[in-house]
């Protein structure tokens, strides 16, 4: 694996971390944000450093979105719209799956009269007084009883789900007769390679068809998360960068191995090409904000869905 990291390292020729980039990644007393990784000196000590420890808090975090890596603001953005959305939307008892670092509590905890988060992984996020989070890997969502809230929120987290059928039924159970889910995911159509974290993506007639199944047809509201130009400018250059890592796979291995097998490559890969992207498009990274992203009835160009799913009043 090491002569194939250092392969790629040098073919790309750019530095792992920069100073404003670290990605979440405490590295304590070593400092390599200024270390070039074709340096093999610090590339050694960046595999060691995985080999005791950090890796796996690396792959903790990372289909995470922090507002503290200068490269992920695009997709940060593109998280916070359907935070400012779902806001706009909810009131009464709120249920967040999957709440993450926490950074959409302080746009949903204002809207809602309580907010429960739960998450597969610990996290140190500040919640009101009218709010709790719990450590909980779902499904099932054990110690939540039936009918017991208004709203669920859950973005960028249905694609981790083993069983996504048992998951929605779930969140069905627990939403009060009448309640409405609000999901994100992403559109399959529009990724630009094979996500190994993902178990599956879906495509518009399987995100409305497994919704309507759980919850039937007429309760699904199925809108997309589109771009401005200028987010759609950072797609397509996101879209040819990407293309200087997946050239190397000439046979299609990112969609032939048992995704767990990719896991650790993709992440890296995927964090040293949005520093990349950063280092060569600094004003395009940096420029976009929320507004920058909308949404509209969905097609096939959708970044993400957005669906309000109600469950049937008895």
């Amino acid at each position: 694996m090491k002569s194939v990291i250092i392969c790629l390292i040098r073919v790309l020729r750019v530095p792992l971390w920069t100073a404003d980039d670290t990605d979440g990644v405490d590295l304590g007393f070593i400092q390599v944000a200024s270390d070039w990784v074709e340096n093999e000196q610090a590339l050694r000590l960046f595999l060691e450093l995985f080999q005791f420890g950090y890796l796996r808090r690396m792959i903790q975090t990372a289909e995470r979105s922090s507002s503290q890596s200068a490269s992920e603001n695009p997709i940060y953005q593109r998280h916070i719209i359907a935070y400012q959305e779902a806001a706009k939307r909810i009131s009464g008892s709120l249920l967040e799956v999957g709440c993450g670092e926490g950074y959409g509590i302080s746009l949903l905890a204002p809207a809602c009269s309580s907010y429960l988060g739960i998450d597969k992984f610990p996290t140190q996020a500040q919640v009101p007084a009218h709010g709790k989070i719990m450590q909980l890997e779902v499904p099932p969502f054990k110690g939540i009883a039936d009918d017991s809230f208004d709203f669920v929120v859950t973005f960028q987290v249905i694609e981790h789900i083993e069983n996504d059928l048992l998951f929605l039924r779930e969140i069905k159970r627990v939403l009060k007769p009448g309640g409405k889910l609000i999901l994100t995911t992403p559109n399959r159509l529009m990724s630009l390679s094979r996500n190994p974290w993902h178990v599956r993506e879906y495509v518009p007639g399987e995100m409305r068809g497994i919704l309507a199944e759980v919850f039937g047809g007429e309760q699904v509201d199925l809108l997309g998360v589109f771009g401005n130009e200028k987010v759609m400018a950072y797609y397509e250059k996101n879209k040819s960068s990407v293309r200087r890592f997946t050239r190397f796979d000439i046979l299609n291995l990112q969609y032939r191995l048992p995704r767990r097998l990719l896991q650790v490559p993709y992440d890296m890969a995927n964090r040293l090409n949005r520093v990349l992207l950063k280092k060569e498009n600094a004003g395009l990274v940096s420029d976009i904000q929320a507004n920058d992203y909308f949404l509209a009835p969905i097609n096939e160009q959708a970044l993400d869905y957005f669906a309000i799913v109600t469950k049937k009043p008895q």
